[in-house]
């Protein structure tokens, strides 16, 4: 089996693609945005990287949350329940966390399968 690197850089992939599971690298939004301006940023972003990596959100077995605040939580909630396939929901696990720069509120990192 070989793996497939999207996007790498120096430090890491945006996605990395191995038999039929894809990896996505944490995904941070727009700097100093509002916390909604970054999560649909992020969300874009990983519809983008799915996209790349031959899968789509309706695969995603497990997500990942990190906010700087829990006060973030609803408003982060708003735009991921309306995005999340309601019919193909993934595990999930949300948690306040100290980001790589005060100029980000949120952080998502997705596990997806290929079908």
């Amino acid at each position: 089996m070989s793996i497939q690197r999207i996007n790498p850089g120096p430090r890491m992939s945006q996605a990395v693609v191995f038999g039929n599971m894809v990896y996505l690298a944490g995904q941070v939004g727009t700097p100093s945005a509002s916390i909604q301006g970054q999560t649909e940023s992020i969300l874009a972003k990983i519809d983008a990287l799915l996209a790349q990596a031959g899968t789509s959100k309706s695969n995603v077995l497990k997500a990942e949350i990190w906010l700087s605040d829990m006060s973030h939580f609803a408003a982060m909630n708003e735009l991921w329940d309306a995005w999340i396939d309601p019919a193909n929901p993934p595990a999930r696990a949300c948690g306040e966390s100290k980001l790589a720069t005060s100029e980000y509120d949120v952080e998502i990192m997705i596990t997806a399968a290929k079908i």
